[in-house]
């Protein structure tokens, strides 16, 4: 029986859309076997399996993050490539242990001497360098890369990229512990050993706890790490320093803006705090024992100068980063 002109090609568009779906559903199934047999999910890439799933036609029903590497770098400690490496496999984990069942995003990484092909696709020239390919890009070129800014706090940061640019929702990070089940369990067996050994120590007055000389370097100790922002770095995970967005070999140790701090810029200030103390402690504990009056006023007048640039140098630091200046005001009945 001859079939209709008019239905033929309904039926030829229904049959193309069947095709497509099928193949979509192919892909997804091969990328969910691949992230199964990866470590921590992360799908490796080359230049044959970057043009079978992220170049064929758009919308695909998937996306994907792509972290790419250079192993010839990793040297190179101020790219923080292995770190970097290591933050994106625990944001993989962490999503697909979140999400298991989710197929709409997946994470891969590309290895620059296997596939120099794909970096000229994708644009790439210069590393850290992360891109999210999201189900409408047809071309490389136009997926979105990740700005700098998002590999401050390492996966955390990494995490409002994808949720802002994704609309999914990836999770909690979930850390490995510090410290394993066995390693405890060793650690409280030598604590219970050594019980009685420190108890004897104790009782006779002769451990690192009554030196007083521990007590001070101590408490410094506690105070720079309180003035310098220490505990922020270690919560927010913050870098000691950037690299340049123009000038990839440069450093950044001060970042302009309020939005970010590094740890550079907290031990600077610090530092300097650290100093004033020290000196204060020195001129009211050790200064006022010196009998010579000429080296009392030659200590004092350093320590007032030495003082009045460290004073200096952080309200210009904090002038530089904020805007927040600080201004003299006289009496009134001076003027």
């Amino acid at each position: 029986m001859a079939i209709s002109p008019r239905l033929l090609l309904p039926l030829l568009l229904a049959a193309a859309a069947a095709s497509a779906f099928a193949g979509a559903n192919d892909l997804v199934g091969e990328l969910q076997s691949l992230r199964s047999r990866s470590p921590a999910g992360v799908i490796h890439l080359t230049d044959t399996s970057v043009t079978r799933f992220l170049s064929s036609p758009a919308p695909r029903p998937y996306s994907v993050l792509v972290f790419f590497d250079a192993t010839s770098l990793h040297s190179k400690t101020d790219l923080h490539l292995p770190q970097l490496r290591r933050e994106f496999a625990l944001l993989s984990a962490s999503f697909h242990a979140n999400n298991p069942d989710s197929s709409d995003l997946f994470f891969a990484d590309i290895e620059f001497s296997e596939s120099q092909h794909s970096f000229s696709q994708f644009g790439v020239n210069s590393l850290p360098h992360v891109r999210l390919i999201r189900p409408e890009h047809s071309r490389l070129a136009d997926s979105e890369q990740m700005d700098q800014s998002h590999f401050s706090r390492l996966a955390d940061s990494m995490v409002e990229f994808v949720e802002a640019r994704t609309g999914l929702e990836v999770g909690p990070i979930v850390r490995p512990p510090l410290v394993s089940r066995n390693q405890m369990i060793l650690l409280g067996l030598l604590f219970l050993i050594s019980i009685p050994f420190g108890i004897k120590r104790i009782m006779e007055g002769d451990t690192l706890l009554h030196d007083r000389k521990l007590w001070m370097a101590g408490a410094l100790f506690v105070y720079f790490f309180s003035v310098s922002g220490g505990m922020y770095g270690i919560i927010r995970h913050t870098p000691m320093f950037i690299t340049d967005r123009e000038d990839p070999n440069k450093l950044v140790f001060f970042y302009q803006g309020s939005g970010m701090q590094l740890g550079a810029e907290g031990f600077a200030v610090g530092f300097l705090y650290t100093l004033v103390g020290l000196m204060i402690a020195v001129v009211t504990h050790l200064l006022v024992k010196v009998e010579s009056l000429q080296t009392q006023r030659f200590a004092m007048l350093a320590v007032m100068a030495i003082g009045w640039w460290a004073v200096r140098k952080v309200i210009y630091l904090d002038n530089w980063k904020t805007g927040y200046g600080i201004h003299t005001f006289w009496p009134s009945s001076w003027r």
